[in-house]
């Protein structure tokens, strides 16, 4: 296993030297937004209660909107995760009657039970008078040729998911979300495009809002939390558009002027700043895990010189025991409850068994080093995340033994 490292290190240098370049940009355009928008320590100050005029809460949604080029932000650890922040989105702009379409296949499980029409789940969009469809992959890419004929003047909303969820697809580089929302935009300019931005933030220089994406949602307990954010999720966009998702998360009036930071403001600025970095760290624990991996002969992707627009490397590890074997072995290296054996179990919003390995300061934080997959063919794992590339470095080879003993 050292010789396999030395080795793999030596294949994944020049790869290395990409993502360093790209957090390195991503950091000084963080550091120059935090610098014009004046950031201050009494912007970390904590409020309560309802929460008016909270500084610290409106600074941190000016520079979410700053970074992302968006005319306005919602920053709240009122979101329980990136699953809830793009509901809000969803059930800010659609309407009874409304028509909403996925151009990027099926979406991830919890997703199903939001919209309501692959799984059936109470409150969900059906109940609520919304139809949909969904576009179908070719060979795991987005049909764009077919947008034209796919989306119609009565489509309201278009779904862009990024990453890959628990498929081998290919997540969405932003060049090929800006392709997607041209070609909608060029059918129906007024369908609003929404890109689930889950793992993807400053994995390039770019975000969706700048290619066309009219809103955006995320988790801060991935990428753009930098591992310090205990738990919440963004929205950025068009004005209107926020507003109306911030409407659902509080209430009709309410919107945006309400939310107690409840003592997390330094973390999620703190979180913020130093998100590029932390992102680089798991770019490159997927980089070497894909190298390691590759070189025992299990099919990985991306491959180690593929295109990556999200921080999860997939590995098909073609049987339900060596999925739980490689989720066991991240777990056992991991700081954080080494010493639990993880399980395979029924967890709400997916419909197969799922077994998943996150020994984690915070609770399911998948910016920090964890491994996860449902027991179905082809017993994928899903490897994301990694504070320290150090430290992953030592998990996956690790599970690497597991696989090999």
């Amino acid at each position: 296993m050292i010789d396999l490292r030395r080795r793999v290190l030596d294949d994944v240098s020049e790869n290395f030297r990409r993502v360093e370049e790209i957090s390195a940009t991503n950091t000084g355009k963080i550091l120059d937004a935090f610098r014009r928008l004046k950031v201050s320590d009494a912007h970390f100050k904590t409020s309560t209660g309802y929460a008016y005029g909270d500084i610290g809460r409106e600074k941190l949604d000016e520079l979410y909107a700053e970074i992302f080029h968006a005319d306005a932000a919602l920053v709240r650890t009122q979101f329980v995760s990136g699953t809830h922040a793009i509901a809000t989105a969803l059930f800010g702009v659609l309407r009874p009657g409304d028509e909403m379409v996925s151009l990027t296949g099926a979406p991830y499980d919890t997703l199903q039970t939001v919209i309501g029409h692959a799984v059936q789940s109470r409150g969900s969009l059906k109940e609520f008078g919304i139809s949909y469809r969904e576009l179908d992959l070719i060979d795991g890419k987005v049909d764009v040729a077919s947008i034209g004929q796919f989306i119609t003047r009565r489509t309201r909303l278009a779904l862009i998911q990024r990453s890959r969820g628990y498929s081998m697809r290919q997540p969405l580089t932003v060049g090929d979300i800006e392709r997607i929302c041209a070609a909608v935009r060029a059918v129906n300019p007024d369908c609003v495009t929404l890109v689930d931005n889950c793992y993807g933030e400053f994995v390039e220089t770019r975000e969706p809002v700048e290619v066309g994406a009219d809103i955006v949602a995320g988790s801060l307990i991935k990428n753009i939390g930098g591992g310090l954010a205990p738990t919440g999720g963004y929205i950025v966009g068009g004005r209107d558009l926020v507003e109306a998702a911030a409407c659902r998360l509080t209430a009709p009036g309410m919107g945006g002027e309400l939310g107690a930071s409840l003592g997390t403001p330094r973390l999620l600025y703190q979180g913020l700043f130093v998100a590029p970095h932390v992102t680089c760290q798991a770019l490159k624990a997927a980089l070497f895990a894909a190298d390691v991996f590759s070189k025992l002969g299990y099919n990985v992707s991306p491959t180690v010189d593929g295109v990556r627009g999200d921080i999860i490397q997939a590995i098909e590890l073609g049987s339900a025991q060596r999925l739980i074997n490689f989720c066991r072995a991240i777990q056992k290296f991991s700081p954080v409850d080494s010493f639990a054996m993880p399980e395979p179990w029924d967890m709400p919003g997916y419909e197969d068994q799922v077994i998943m390995a996150a020994g984690t300061f915070v609770q399911g934080a998948s910016i920090e080093l964890s491994a996860d997959g449902p027991l179905r063919k082809p017993f994928a794992v899903y490897l994301q995340g990694g504070l320290t590339f150090e430290h992953a470095a030592i998990a996956i080879l690790s599970a690497a033994e597991a696989l090999t003993s």
